[in-house]
């Protein structure tokens, strides 16, 4: 089987480093042909703060996915968050010097590019420059501005800028790992693909993956993501409150959590106890299990009031703004018990936990479809959606060429096919490309 039509995404993460191989099926499916995952030692809240744990963390992943699969993995899609990513929202316009043509592609690249000279502070990148609605001779709401005669060209973006070295080392860990970088997405952004429905993010919704180090924050209104945000807690605090809270290690405190854990102390009954083994000849020590839902309550609470407040800065109470669709939470920490009563509780939305089955192939194991995997299985689809646009680029071209190559005198011109204008991170990818290959 040739290797074109796979595509692996490599989500690196705080708790684990997940490498999958997919490809599409005959229905047009996501089919996964493999997992590799490894624990992340080298990772803190998202970044990476050891180069040489994470390299071989990743190593591990992409192994173990290979054998899986019997693929051979050379080139990755990596997903980017951590507690350096922030968004604003800005407005830019331009004037067009000649009216009487239609806006295309190069006018809209214009805007773009001139976004991009917007003034960051210091050591931190535009990642991506998401147009919401334009705006041509001050008639609003415009969802598609090409093809339409105008002078004033204006939009309001939403801006995700994101901190440079971070993403150059996540880079150079891939490269370090023998692997080659095709591509970098936003991890709310692959999360949201793979979990949302289309309709959801028309109505309105609020997509949180709330993983080990961070939590993700992708909001989407119209069918167009509106505002993200990284939430620089997640699972990991909870285990340490546990931990510190009931004197026991780390591994204990994140068992008791998986195994017995409740986001709402209500439910547990005063009697119940757990008997966790004492270190080296020390007494067992007895933890009810009222208590231990009464520290993981005060954690989760705290994370989902950062997260209602993210969502009130993108506009919630607003009529237009409203999110109809609610919350959907995903990510291995939306796994804890009883955690959508307590966020439908505390905001007031409908909730759902997703699941990243909305593109899967319907065989697909249990495993596969866990939350723990939606970021992962958002970056195959990320991966693969661009393969099939560089074919279909490569395929446009040579048609071009070879009709241009045969003599036919037909009266009609042949049209140059369309170049797809690059997203910013395919640029950032051959940056932080070129920045790998120079600085070696």
């Amino acid at each position: 089987m040739e290797g074109s039509s796979i595509s692996v995404g490599l989500d690196i993460g705080t708790t684990k480093i997940v490498a999958m191989i997919g490809r599409k099926n005959d229905y047009g499916k996501l089919e996964i042909l493999g997992i590799g995952k490894s624990k992340s030692l080298g990772v803190h809240r998202g970044v990476v703060n050891n180069i040489t744990q994470t390299i071989q963390s990743i190593q591990q992943a992409v192994q173990e996915a290979e054998v899986a699969s019997g693929e051979k993995i050379e080139e990755v899609t990596v997903g980017i968050a951590g507690q350096h990513i922030r968004s604003l929202q800005h407005s830019d316009y331009i004037t067009r010097a000649n009216s009487d043509l239609v806006i295309d592609d190069d006018d809209i690249e214009r805007l773009i590019n001139q976004v991009h000279k917007l003034v960051m502070l210091p050591g931190e990148e535009i990642i991506h420059v998401l147009p919401q609605e334009y705006k041509i001779d001050g008639q609003a709401e415009i969802k598609e501005p090409i093809g339409m005669y105008g002078g004033r060209l204006e939009a309001n973006f939403h801006v995700v800028v994101g901190q440079v070295s971070s993403i150059r080392n996540i880079g150079r860990c891939v490269k370090s790992a023998g692997l080659e970088l095709e591509g970098i997405t936003l991890e709310p952004l692959a999360s949201a693909n793979a979990v949302l429905s289309q309709e959801e993010k028309e109505a309105g919704v609020a997509l949180i993956d709330i993983g080990g180090g961070t939590t993700d924050v992708a909001i989407f209104r119209d069918g167009i993501i509106r505002h993200t945000a990284v939430i620089p807690f997640g699972g990991n605090v909870i285990t340490e409150d546990i931990k510190e809270g009931c004197s026991i290690i780390e591994k204990q405190a994140e068992l008791l959590k998986i195994k017995f854990g409740s986001a709402w102390p209500g439910e547990n009954k005063d009697n119940e106890i757990v008997s966790i083994p004492g270190l080296r000849g020390r007494e067992p020590k007895e933890i009810t299990l009222k208590n231990l839902s009464k520290i993981i309550h005060a954690r989760v609470v705290e994370i989902i009031e950062q997260v209602y407040v993210e969502i009130k800065n993108y506009g919630h109470e607003e009529q237009k703004k409203k999110l109809i669709a609610g919350i959907v939470l995903t990510g291995g920490g939306s796994q804890l018990k009883h955690l959508k009563q307590l966020v439908e509780y505390i905001t007031g939305m409908d909730t759902r936990i997703g699941y990243p089955n909305e593109h899967l192939a319907g065989d697909s194991d249990d495993d596969v479809t866990s939350p723990l995997f939606a970021t992962a299985v958002g970056l195959v689809m990320d991966g693969l959606k661009r393969k099939e646009k560089r074919v279909a680029e490569k395929v446009a071209t040579e048609i071009f060429e070879s009709q241009q190559s045969s003599e036919i005198e037909s009266e009609a011109p042949i049209p140059e096919p369309r170049k797809e204008r690059k997203s910013f991170l395919d640029k950032l990818t051959e940056r932080v490309k070129d920045f790998l290959d120079n600085a070696e």
